[in-house]
């Protein structure tokens, strides 16, 4: 007769949290592995109750999605309301190159219809973005130099303080056209 097993509840939780926080990052084991530095086969076997992650593993897995080791084992209305995402966070640096640094204030483990970003794009450069899902919008706000916007045909210069809205369905482009570093605040929303 073969040995059935039951899972304690958490962790029933602990699995049911790591499937959900992974599907809605849009990870595979592959990449949860890399960003956790946890094995494929150890995170695969957590996920279907076969082994119970040690602490250090535990603080590994939570620290990949950006979350205390608390929110990866509690109730989520048990957890403190306020989340923070630190300037200095890697898993928030979204591009960086010598083009422009683009930084994401958007919680990463949750599945969302509105990003938040920071843009900080370098003299002479641009972001050139290909269009996105059909209505989606962007919220562009200047807080530093000055840039142009393109969407679809139609374009405008933005200085420090301004801000536009256009279609994002379209493709579409931000550059600087000062001599300085121009630094931006994006939000895209998704309908």
């Amino acid at each position: 007769m073969p040995k059935t097993t039951t899972i304690d509840p958490l962790s029933r939780l602990l699995c049911e949290k790591l499937k959900s926080l992974r599907k809605n990052q849009g990870w595979t084991l592959e990449m949860l592995s890399a960003a956790s530095g946890v094995s494929r086969s150890m995170l695969s076997q957590i996920e279907r109750g076969k082994a119970n992650p040690t602490l250090a593993v535990a603080c590994r897995i939570a620290s990949a999605f950006d979350i205390s080791i608390g929110e990866l084992v509690e109730e989520p209305w048990s957890g403190s309301s306020i989340k923070v995402i630190r300037r200095n966070d890697p898993t928030h640096q979204y591009r960086t190159d010598s083009q422009c640094r683009i930084r994401t204030l958007s919680p990463l483990n949750t599945e969302k219809t509105v990003e938040f970003y920071e843009l900080a794009i370098s003299p002479n450069a641009e972001l050139r973005s290909a269009p996105h899902f059909e209505g989606t919008r962007e919220f562009l706000t200047v807080e530093k130099g000055s840039v142009n916007v393109l969407s679809g045909t139609d374009s405008c210069k933005l200085s420090k303080g301004d801000s536009a809205h256009y279609r994002a369905d379209l493709d579409h482009v931000i550059s600087n056209c000062g001599k300085g570093e121009a630094v931006c605040f994006l939000v895209v929303v998704y309908t």
